[in-house]
């Protein structure tokens, strides 16, 4: 099985994968958890994050992230890149693995083209090499190389994981006063546009939303992937813990 949810931020969001919201019975290390971004547990090297880690690896599930804007880039470039599942991966724990941007990868059965990488609405207020670095943006080089490998797949994917969106999207549902236009948001134009796609993911804007039939907004919920669709795990759905307006049980 494949499970999505949003954002972690490292310790900040984690606990909506306790065993009381996200039960583990029955899951094993073929079971995927797809982390869309600020993931947040690569940062300083510190006891508590070596010790979150090492909770989230005692997990029965295999972990899986793609790096948002809220990372520690020059920690997360110690890890050795290697080639897992048709892409390519960094292994933080042995089933804790950081997708690399541009990878068509096949999991659960799925093409999944996963693409990470955000711009802090709030630089300004971070120090560069602390709590920002300029690789939260990709290279013309990175964008470039997805290009190729979707060429070589004939631009035909299942599912696309981000952490920003489209910029067409973003501008609709945010404006620009908060989160800006910038040449990723409109590379994920070209990819939205010419990309064969079922379903795109997102987290960043920290709401769970489904924007049309394709395009889903991820923060707090869990959902698990089923044949050609979705359905929610976490909050259950009319439980204690859902949001009105947030992620309907299916599209």
């Amino acid at each position: 099985m494949l499970f999505l949810t949003g954002d972690l931020h490292g310790t900040n969001d984690i606990q909506k994968l306790n065993t009381r919201r996200f039960p583990p019975k029955g899951l094993t290390r073929e079971d995927y958890l797809l982390i869309c971004g600020d993931f947040g547990l690569v940062w300083d090297n510190s006891k508590e994050d070596r010790n979150w880690l090492d909770w989230l690896e005692s997990k029965p599930w295999t972990t899986l992230w793609i790096d948002g804007n809220h990372e520690n880039f020059d920690l997360l470039a110690d890890y050795p890149v290697t080639d897992w599942h048709g892409g390519q991966v960094q292994y933080i724990r042995p089933h804790i693995l950081h997708l690399c941007r541009g990878g068509l990868f096949d999991i659960d059965g799925r093409k999944v083209f996963a693409f990470g990488g955000a711009e802090s609405h709030d630089k300004k207020y971070r120090v560069p090499g602390r709590s920002y670095w300029e690789q939260e943006l990709p290279s013309a080089a990175e964008m470039e190389k997805a290009r190729k490998r979707l060429d070589e797949a004939g631009w035909q994917a299942d599912i696309v994981v981000t952490h920003s969106m489209p910029q067409h999207w973003q501008a609709a549902l945010f404006g620009e006063q908060i989160y800006a236009h910038n040449a990723l948001t409109d590379f994920f134009d070209e990819i939205d546009s010419k990309l064969s796609f079922r379903m795109w993911f997102s987290g960043h804007y920290h709401t769970s939303r489904i924007i049309d039939p394709k395009h889903i907004l991820l923060y707090n919920n869990i959902i698990r992937l089923t044949e050609d669709s979705f359905v929610r795990v976490y909050p259950v759905l009319g439980g204690p813990e859902a949001q009105p307006g947030e992620l309907a049980e299916a599209y």
